[in-house]
């Protein structure tokens, strides 16, 4: 049973959210500020943050950095919940490591349905997968590491699905709705702009060799072999 820790100054949407969840037979936790939310989550380690970026004390920008700084924590699944749909403001999310976002207003039962898929990505069995490498780049699907010139790069949950995805389909092209459907888990009739955002920050994080991951205009990506040129 998955534990959600729940974090949105919205009592209302906050408790809508947390009764559907445990409906749907997660475990859940309820947080309405950024040191609440700190706290209950060293107090028991969520599998996933349901993260509003606009709290009243600490911002869910400065929450998911906390997060993600503390060794125990940082693996913890977390989508961004905000009522802002910038493109700045998604990017901020992913920097600082989130692993999905949700802009309000938002379907409960959609949510819900994300979450399933999230947690279903990221618990699938990798025991005994031999580490994927290419160049400079390897990918330890077992341990969870990635390494750049035998340097360790941290990725976020998502991230790290998309270049295990992309390496083990090396040279083909992945379209968006393909990434969407077999990466996050979700129908393809959903917006693909989160793809691109991933596939951004995953390329800076590639370092000398982020020209192995080509974007082929208008149809997708896909991970190139340097030796093939």
């Amino acid at each position: 049973m998955s534990h959600v820790l729940i974090v949105d100054d919205e009592r209302d949407l906050a408790e809508l959210i947390d009764f559907n969840l445990r409906g749907a037979g997660f475990t859940t936790r309820v947080a309405f500020t950024g040191e609440a939310a700190l706290t209950a989550a060293r107090d028991q380690s969520p599998d996933v943050v349901l993260l509003d970026l606009m709290l009243p004390d600490l911002s869910g920008i400065e929450v998911c950095r906390h997060l993600r700084a503390n060794p125990r924590l940082r693996d913890v699944l977390i989508v961004m919940l905000t009522a802002k749909s910038e493109e700045a403001d998604r990017i901020r999310g992913f920097e600082v490591g989130a692993d999905d976002y949700v802009v309000k207003p938002f379907s409960v039962r959609e949510l819900v349905l994300r979450l399933k898929a999230i947690l279903r990505r990221s618990s699938a069995p990798q025991d005994g997968t031999p580490p994927l490498a290419l160049g400079p780049l390897r990918l330890d699907v077992t341990q969870h590491r990635f390494f750049v010139e035998e340097k360790e790069t941290p990725l976020t949950a998502l991230e790290f699905r998309l270049l295990e995805f992309l390496m083990a389909r090396l040279g083909r092209v992945q379209t968006r709705e393909q990434l969407l459907e077999q990466v996050w888990g979700l129908s393809s009739a959903l917006e693909t702009r989160t793809i691109d955002t991933h596939v951004m920050r995953l390329r800076d994080k590639l370092g000398p060799a982020r020209a192995l991951l080509e974007t082929v205009r208008g149809v997708g990506y896909r991970i190139v072999d340097p030796a093939a040129g």
